[in-house]
């Protein structure tokens, strides 16, 4: 019987800086596109993650990729991963 190899999926998502004042942390805004069920408007919503900045490199209004690390503290569990594109 021959092993499997089974590669994991990340899940990464990408952002804005919102804040960058904490050392080490950044704040991402995550918008995403929602249509009503019944009016058909599309509207925004949005999700604010504490990601980790090990090196201070991002700053307010960079657009940056992310993904899930272990948890760092009580609300950071992401980890930055290189600007967006």
């Amino acid at each position: 019987m021959p092993l499997r190899t089974e590669k994991k999926i990340i899940r990464t998502l990408s952002g804005v800086v919102v804040s960058d004042k904490m050392q080490k942390t950044i704040v991402v805004k995550v918008s995403r596109s929602v249509v009503h069920p019944r009016y058909h408007k599309r509207f925004q919503r949005s999700r604010k993650f504490k990601v980790h900045d090990p090196e201070n490199r991002f700053h307010t209004g960079d657009t940056v990729t992310f993904r899930p690390t272990r948890p760092l503290s009580r609300e950071k569990c992401w980890i930055a991963e290189y600007p967006a594109k």
